[in-house]
């Protein structure tokens, strides 16, 4: 490698010919990738509020529905792996217009969806296409500032990724509940085409990447195969598991038995395969560092907190506290814009701070809030949700955007496209495993709160029979007759029993994923110093 081309770490000297921004002021670059991340990655949780209205105008289930979710979260994954070698082989830009492009187009076609059938092929393609764009627009700003910037840059790259997915319930329930899910995929098309215009006129091929596509192509190298369809393989049916599994009863479906059984022998078969090929779709030994493993884990854990509380916060607060979509997700909005602000801060605060207290501090920060939410009963506020999210939108700013600084120091300049990849590898992976924990945290724990409660609702409790006359005296003094005033005390015990058994396994989910932050403090504090 050239001495021009430096390391991602600092090592060598930073030339700006050789950025993705060429003359252009680099600043300017980040917004314009920021742009394409923030619709991409707003595309993960616009969806989940919007499935009963999927639902009801496709005439499916609800179960069916949520394969909406599902698909694009699989085809994301699969792609992420082989983004890193398409992109140096056949142009970084060309790649990335060519991502953004399908990403526009199938978002469009989803919009236009006919059927079930069809907009999950759409919503594949969506995937395959968004995968593709997240990792390259990363190591375009990874190439694009010196070291002492990047935290700054990372900011606004950060203010993407983590504000999207909370923008997203809110967008997405505006849109549902005032027009129709259809408007949740339509609006990507006029960003996607502002994206693109962008991108092609002012992103640039650095010298540097043009160099390594000819050498590649004189070299004959070509994408390792085998190895991106045990990647795939596994990521692919790791997803599904994660996400159907408690839907379809895990090991009590032959379904998930299967996925289980292929996702393991891909593994198996992927390790020794990546660790012996010279140019591997998966860098193994990358993830087995003490830096980059490091970050991997924590940013899994960033993931598992983001995309859980994005996803259950706004369904506790529809299912239990009466919400509208729109409300429940404008109960996670002020946490967004608290967000913003702090990437600013903490963009600034990365050249100066060494990242692994950055962290520390922000897992811990994170692991409070969550604590804060095992707080919830029955009269909880819209600011009791609000000022939780609040809370966390302090915090992760504070992990986001150390983690992806330190995750390059060290790398080659060559490698920053893997080290990207493997980076959101981890969040959606993270994203999905805190879902799939949450999940079924909830419904074990729903399971022994309801017969722990049901324990003290029986005849011969006198609490219960005081509980049930003064209920019956109650309905009753609203008319209707006893016996029905009976009918309906006995409903409200039963109501009421399963209200407290929610409130209870939704502190389980929060007490939990609490303890997920809490487990990233320690990692922080291994990392290596690195130079400001």
């Amino acid at each position: 490698m050239s001495a021009a081309a430096g390391t991602a770490d600092g090592a060598g000297s930073f030339d700006p010919a050789q950025s993705a921004a060429g003359g252009r002021n680099p600043w300017l670059i980040a917004v314009v990738v920021s742009i394409a991340t923030f619709m991409e990655v707003l595309d993960t949780t616009i969806a989940n509020v919007a499935l009963r209205y999927i639902s009801g105008t496709l005439a499916v289930s609800a179960d069916e529905a949520s394969w909406v979710v599902t698909s694009y979260l699989v085809a994301n994954a699969i792609v992420l792996t082989a983004s890193s070698f398409i992109a140096k082989r056949y142009g970084r830009k060309r790649f990335y217009l060519g991502c953004l492009g399908l990403f526009t187009a199938s978002s469009l076609a989803c919009g236009f969806a006919w059927n079930l059938q069809s907009l999950l092929f759409f919503r594949v393609l969506q995937g395959f296409a968004g995968g593709g764009m997240v990792p390259v627009s990363q190591s375009i700003l990874a190439d694009s500032f010196p070291p002492n910037k990047r935290g700054q840059a990372f900011a606004i790259f950060g203010i993407a990724v983590v504000v999207a997915p909370v923008v997203g319930p809110t967008l997405g329930g505006y849109l549902s509940d005032n027009f129709s899910w259809h408007w949740c995929f339509l609006i990507n098309g006029p960003v996607g085409v502002l994206a693109f215009t962008l991108v092609s006129f002012l992103v640039q091929e650095p010298k540097a990447a043009i160099e390594e596509r000819q050498r590649l192509k004189r070299r004959g190298i070509r994408l390792d195969l085998v190895g991106f369809l045990l990647v795939a393989t596994f990521l692919g049916s790791l997803e599904v598991i994660l996400d159907r599994g408690q839907t379809d009863d895990w090991f009590g479906s032959r379904f998930i038995i299967l996925v289980t059984v292929i996702c393991a022998l891909a593994f198996c078969l992927m390790i020794p395969w990546e660790l012996t090929r010279e140019n591997p779709i998966l860098d193994l030994r990358m993830v087995a560092t003490r830096q980059f493993g490091s970050c991997f884990v924590v940013m899994m854990a960033t993931g598992a907190i983001l995309i859980a509380t994005t996803q259950f916060l706004p369904e506790l607060l529809q299912q239990y506290y009466g919400y509208t979509a729109t409300w429940a997700g404008l109960a996670l909005s002020p946490g967004g814009m608290v967000t913003m602000v702090m990437m600013l801060i903490v963009g600034r605060l990365s050249s100066r701070v060494q990242p692994k207290y950055l962290i520390a501090t922000g897992a811990s920060i994170v692991a409070l809030a969550m604590w804060d939410l095992t707080r919830l009963y029955a009269d909880s506020t819209f600011w009791f949700f609000a000022w939780s999210r609040i809370y966390i939108g302090i915090g992760l700013p504070l992990i986001f955007i150390p983690i992806t600084t330190a995750s390059y120091y060290g790398i080659p300049r060559d490698r920053t496209d893997q080290a990207s990849a493997l980076i959101n590898v981890a969040r959606n992976v993270g994203g999905s495993i805190g879902v799939s924990i949450a999940q079924n945290v909830l419904a074990f724990r729903e399971q022994f709160h309801h017969s722990r409660l049901a324990e003290h609702v029986v005849p011969s409790s006198p609490a219960y029979q005081r509980l049930i006359d003064q209920a019956t005296q109650h309905f009753a003094a609203a008319g209707g007759g006893m016996a029905a005033a009976q009918q309906r005390a006995f409903a409200y015990v039963g109501q009421q029993v399963q209200l407290q058994t929610a409130y209870w396994s939704y502190i389980d989910v929060f007490f939990t994923l609490m303890l997920i932050s809490a487990s990233a403090v320690p990692l922080a504090l291994i990392l290596r110093r690195v130079k400001l």
